[in-house]
């Protein structure tokens, strides 16, 4: 598979690009949720948040106990698998009648994003020599992309054909699982030796006050990115702004978060994670005020800026449990990409009532200020001497 530290670039690009269609994925339902409210007046905010929770709950909660048994042993099948799945769960959901087989439906496609994740992330680590961070952050980023490019193509293809549409967007998921199962790395691999079950626990005991610090940031972090993608384009409908140009916002503010993602991986290796993490997340409450009182291009910039500051921390978060916990690197991508956004995406369905009942303006409210309440909890995480500096010191 690779000799010495020789970095297999060719897969990682394979993986990463699976990394982009699998998120592109994940953003798939809150596209269709203006669609859904023409079709049926009667479809709340809190049944927006329902739906998106069934996919996000099953995507996630269950993905330590996928990183667990990968942590064991690799299983290469569960990339290409994975994400046939989710495309052939999703690409049913504009032509079923009943909402509540619309929610089996969205909980079905997240168990294939949860099988993915975990085990693609493995192989990132386990293929990229001595540049696992760059590459870890690089792979993040390329997913982050992919659900950038949810708003953008997704709500021009059901505006002009109606979600019975869904059917033809399984195509791109059976071209990359074929793609993952002639180019993915042939062996099924782990990041390491196969841990025992208490040496895990040992693991996890040792490092528990730091890994609830980080859990909760990214649950609380992971809550204001949900509730927004949720809310968001219902509130923009609910202003008269059309689809299309609800999507173009939505797309401005994960494009800038992906570039984000990249830029807070650079700058947390020479300054640290807890400063990064909380310096950013403090700083985008303020800038998305500012883009809820501003109009036209300057708000569009500050949208921007409030969507790179939101996603700088994700990747980092990642390696921060991956550092509390470094002999179960899949255990901590799971527990972080997986579980804490989980929690997040189950807490939505609070924001969806508060919708409801307050209306679609307080429940924008209170997901602006999450991001400040997740950046304060980050004041409990362990500070670390700055990867850089580490490096410099072990020469």
């Amino acid at each position: 598979m690779r000799q010495g530290n020789q970095i297999q670039y060719s897969k990682i690009t394979i993986l990463s690009i699976a990394h982009m269609l699998n998120d592109l994925y994940s953003n798939y339902l809150p596209q269709m949720l203006p669609f859904l409210v023409v079709l049926n007046p009667d479809f709340t905010a809190t049944r927006a948040a329902i739906l998106v929770s069934a996919f996000t709950i099953s995507s996630s909660l269950i993905q330590p106990l996928f990183g667990y048994f990968l942590d064991r042993q690799g299983k290469r099948w569960l990339v290409h698998v994975g994400t046939l799945w989710m495309a052939v769960m999703l690409s049913l959901t504009g032509i079923v009648q009943d909402y509540w087989i619309l929610v089996i439906l969205a909980g079905l496609a997240g168990l294939g994003t949860a099988a993915f994740h975990p085990q693609a992330s493995t192989m990132i680590n386990v293929l990229s020599g001595d540049r696992k961070a760059v590459l870890l952050s690089t792979f993040v980023a390329f997913g982050n992309f992919g659900f950038a490019l949810g708003p953008l193509l997704l709500v021009p293809l059901f505006q002009a054909y109606g979600l019975r549409a869904t059917v033809i967007t399984v195509i791109p998921g059976i071209f990359v699982a074929v793609l993952l199962l002639l180019f993915a790395p042939r062996n099924d691999i782990s990041s390491g030796p196969a841990p025992s079950l208490s040496v895990v626990i040992r693991s996890l005991k040792s490092a528990a006050g730091e890994l609830s610090a980080i859990i909760t940031v990214i649950a609380v972090r992971s809550l204001a990115y949900t509730g927004m993608l949720t809310i968001l384009p219902l509130y923009f409908k609910s202003q008269n702004l059309s689809n299309i140009a609800a999507s173009h916002l939505l797309t401005i503010m994960l494009f800038a978060g992906a570039l984000g993602g990249i830029l807070g991986g650079f700058i947390s290796d020479f300054y640290g994670r807890k400063r990064l993490i909380v310096g950013s997340l403090i700083l985008s409450t303020p800038l998305f005020f500012a883009f809820f009182h501003s109009q036209g291009t300057l708000g569009t910039i500050f949208l921007a800026l409030a969507g790179a500051t939101l996603l700088s921390s994700f990747s980092v978060t990642v390696v921060a449990a991956q550092e509390a916990i470094p002999d179960n690197k899949a255990l901590a991508a799971g527990l972080t990409m997986g579980f804490a956004g989980g929690i997040g995406g189950l807490a939505v369905i609070l924001i969806g009532r508060i919708g409801d009942i307050w209306g679609l303006s307080s429940a924008v409210f209170v997901i602006f200020l999450l991001p400040i309440l997740a950046g304060l909890i980050g004041l409990l995480m362990k500070s670390r001497p700055a990867a850089r500096i580490e490096r410099s010191l072990a020469r």
